[in-house]
């Protein structure tokens, strides 16, 4: 009998240290799982205030956005500045703040920069020539995008100045001896486009140093853009711009293929049908919507509109009439000669505006809120929009007249929580 107890009592110590091992791999497995997402920075993480994405690439079926089989509808946001904010990390917790905040008026989609050429602060140094402390603060922004549960839509390089884009590309090329006439080089110049590609190279193979993720396997990048807005002053017929898009989206896909891609376009029609530059605000920028975003490897249509810019001096109601008809002209034109959804990826009020109000924002917001759930009730081909922009508390130095704190602006915060219910409750009825 004593025998028999000492083997029961054995026994009983090898099944708690087994049932102890068993214990302590699961919590490991729980902390390896989550360790990625931490912010080293921030004392008080919350692994409880964070929705962490779940898996699954957003693709296209028709003209439709498609997550793990279902529709995907969403309601997002711009926050252009998050790398370059993010590259002093005494500065991380204004990314994290507007994630969270983003988050919990139900948010789901960011655009934001993976550029910034030349100058203070650079990714790109010269060409293929980067910082690596920038691009790591690029990849904290990934991981607290993941951590909040939201995707995002990388833009790769600007039509504009700021932050280098076209005109630091051919800078760059003068400098090496190439002949250039202007910054409509940048789609023609052979120099200039081998500093492109290598750019999209760089990004997409970049290999996340806080998740080990590489960008191009990384669930929570939606898509890439080619360019943010880009035009072309030599060419307003849109070719220019088109042959350029058609060399360098194959290029992007032939690196990534599990992503989507976009032009960065904001719509404007060119010389493709003459008969829809009647939507054009009075002018052409050198792109072509329809010609462009017919291209095999662009997934899917962006808008922008700013009427307070392009029709200064006309009242209040003809701007959102605007809107509204070139909301309208851009999903008819996506439905039924491109085939592909269509996002309104800019649009806002600006506080500089000479009949600015508190109202007039939020009025103006419901209203085109209330037309991108109209026109993506009827088939869902409309995927979402996404205002400009958010910021964080005390960023005054970003403000450029549409800015929104989430935290401080209360009735604006309503309209665009109840935007994303709409939403996302649009998502389960169609």
């Amino acid at each position: 009998m004593a025998g028999l107890k000492s083997v029961l009592f054995l026994g009983s110590i090898m099944l708690f240290v087994i049932i102890a091992a068993i214990a302590c791999c699961i919590d490991a497995r729980k902390l390896h799982k989550h360790h990625h997402n931490r912010n080293n920075n921030d004392d008080n993480y919350n692994e409880e205030v964070a929705t962490p994405l779940g898996e699954g690439f957003v693709q296209v079926r028709g003209t439709q956005f498609d997550l793990n089989g279902s529709l995907f509808l969403f309601n997002g946001f711009n926050s252009y500045w998050m790398m370059n904010v993010a590259t002093e990390p005494s500065n991380r917790n204004k990314v994290s703040d507007v994630f969270r905040e983003a988050s919990a008026a139900g948010l789901t989609v960011c655009r934001t920069w993976a550029f910034s050429d030349g100058g203070d602060g650079a990714l790109q140094i010269s060409p293929a020539v980067y910082d690596e402390r920038v691009f790591q603060a690029l990849d904290f922004v990934i991981s607290e995008a993941t951590r909040y549960g939201i995707r995002l839509i990388l833009s790769l390089t600007n039509n504009y100045h700021d932050f280098g884009g076209r005109p630091q590309y051919v800078q760059w090329a003068r400098n090496a001896g190439e002949t250039i006439d202007g910054d409509d080089d940048f789609y023609t110049n052979e120099v200039v486009k081998g500093y492109y590609r290598n750019h999209v190279q760089k990004v997409l193979t970049r290999v996340n140093t806080i998740t080990r993720i590489a960008y191009r396997d990384d669930p929570t990048v939606m898509a890439w853009e080619l360019m943010n807005e880009p035009r072309c002053q030599v060419d307003y017929s849109g070719n220019t711009v088109n042959e350029w898009v058609q060399e360098m989206a194959p290029y992007v896909k032939s690196i990534d293929k599990k992503h989507l891609l976009a032009v960065g376009m904001e719509g404007f029609f060119g010389d493709s049908v003459p008969d829809r530059k009647q939507y054009n605000p009075g002018y052409q920028v050198g792109t072509d919507f329809i010609k462009s975003n017919l291209v095999k490897e662009i997934n899917f249509g962006t808008i922008h509109a700013y009427p307070d810019v392009w029709l200064s001096g006309q009242d209040e109601n003809a701007q959102t009439n605007f809107v509204q008809r070139w909301m309208d002209s851009h999903l008819e034109d996506s439905r039924t000669i491109i085939g592909k959804p269509l996002v309104f990826t800019e649009f806002g009020k600006s506080k500089k505006d000479p009949d600015y109000s508190l109202d007039v924002r939020d009025s103006y917001m419901s209203a085109v809120y209330a037309d991108i759930y109209d026109l993506a009730r009827n088939g869902g081909a409309f995927g979402g929009g996404l205002v400009w922009q958010i910021l964080a508390e005390g960023m005054d130095s970003y403000d450029d007249g549409y800015e929104i704190v989430l935290s401080q602006e209360p009735s604006t915060n309503s309209i665009i929580a109840q935007q994303s219910s709409k939403m996302a409750a649009l998502e389960h009825t169609l």
